[in-house]
């Protein structure tokens, strides 16, 4: 089998990976120890980035043509290759960051959003904050001025409802002296009736007084007629019955004769 078909397979796998890539970065990983390989590939991995050691002749049989074409001419010595399709700048970011405490690990130059930078360049990419980040920046900036303008709308809703509630207070208090003022009117009007009806109950109070007093005296008059006109028939019966005996003596003498 030529060597052709078997780096083939290797080539169409280089090639499948920065299809549609954001971000391909190459770094130097010659002095890393196993351990700060193995903590290195786990940040990337975390991070969506995939990591991965080709011969130089295969990745430059792939970026032959496209648009990662100018890192062929990183390809010298150990190359690895770091490729994020999602975040353009993880990749960078957190090799940039590792470097800082592995000096061993040496970033050679990349390409992100079709661009390609240098190490210097990868290292400017790399301060730019996670695409989380910056969006949390970007909301944050657009809600304080959203939080000021809504909180000056509600000062301002606020100052109108109590002029508005000023206004009704105002309207309301005429009313509630008119209220009042008729109140105190109906007030008078019913003490006058009051006053002017006690009189007229005083009169009829005295007049149910007066007729049980005129009953009593035309009884006490009725009952001193009544000896009276005792006493009158009791003379007339005694002068009535001398009378009779005249009358009766007569009748015996006119019968002697």
């Amino acid at each position: 089998m030529a060597k052709v078909e078997l780096k083939q397979p290797v080539i169409d796998e280089i090639s499948e990976l920065i299809d549609g890539a954001a971000t391909v970065v190459l770094a130097d990983y010659r002095g890393l120890t196993v351990a700060e390989d193995t903590d290195l590939r786990r940040q990337l991995r975390e991070a969506g980035v995939t990591y991965k050691v080709y011969k130089n002749s295969m990745m430059n049989f792939a970026f032959k043509d496209t648009e990662f074409a100018d890192l062929s001419q990183h390809l010298a010595g150990p190359t690895a290759i770091a490729v994020c399709k999602e975040d353009a700048t993880a990749a960078a970011r957190i090799l940039a960051k590792f470097a800082k405490n592995a000096e061993a690990l040496e970033i050679k130059g990349g390409v992100v959003e079709g661009v390609y930078y240098d190490a210097a360049g990868i290292g400017t990419i790399a301060s730019i904050p996670a695409r989380d980040e910056l969006l949390a920046t970007l909301l944050g900036s657009l809600k304080s001025p959203m939080a000021d303008f809504a909180r000056v709308i509600k000062q301002i809703a606020e100052k109108d409802g109590e002029e508005v509630a000023e206004e009704a207070k105002t309207e309301e208090a005429p009313a509630e002296e008119a209220t009042e003022e008729k109140a105190d009117d109906a007030k008078e009007e019913a003490t006058e009736e009051k006053a002017e009806e006690a009189p007229a109950e005083e009169e009829k109070a005295e007049e149910t007084a007066e007729e049980p007093a005129e009953e009593e005296k035309a009884e006490e008059a009725t009952e001193e007629e009544a000896p009276a006109e005792e006493a009158e028939e009791t003379a007339e019966e005694t002068e009535e019955t001398p009378a009779e005996e005249e009358a009766e003596e007569e009748a015996p003498a006119e019968d002697a004769e």
